[in-house]
């Protein structure tokens, strides 16, 4: 009987997980997306580090907040505040950027989830593949 309970239970569990995941919002913006939105003077948020800005550049007027230093650690206070003398309302809308979109993701789901921000969006495939490698410049970071 036990087991019949545990199997009903995972059931139920595992169909309310794929209807969350299915009903999230899409927060990926598309290369075009991104430079329809920056248009409209949408925040972008780069968030690597320094050495990549220096390789890559940055989106020309990109707000440069690096999230996680080199070993993967963050200092959530000092990004969330100067975050936040960029994005000054839960509502309003910025796009986040990385090299490939991975870390852009894990604080999406940290802005998103946890604190409740409603129009956050990431540059699919991050500044690499969703920018440069579609012939877009970026400027020099000094």
């Amino acid at each position: 009987m036990k087991k019949i309970i545990l199997v009903v239970l995972f059931f139920v569990a595992t169909i309310a997980i794929l209807y969350m995941v299915a009903n999230m919002p899409n927060s990926e913006y598309s290369t075009e997306q991104t430079k329809e939105a920056i248009s409209r003077n949408i925040p972008i948020i780069d968030i690597r580090r320094l050495e990549e800005w220096k390789k890559y550049g940055i989106i020309d007027g990109s707000h440069t907040i690096t999230f996680f230093d080199k070993k993967g650690k963050v200092n959530i206070d000092l990004w969330m505040s100067k975050f936040q003398e960029i994005v000054k309302d839960k509502n309003q809308e910025f796009i986040l950027v990385c090299a490939h979109a991975n870390r852009t993701k894990v604080v999406l789901e940290y802005l998103q989830e946890q604190l409740k921000y409603i129009n956050a969006h990431d540059l699919e495939s991050g500044i690499n593949y969703g920018w440069l490698d579609k012939g877009l410049k970026t400027t020099v970071y000094r």
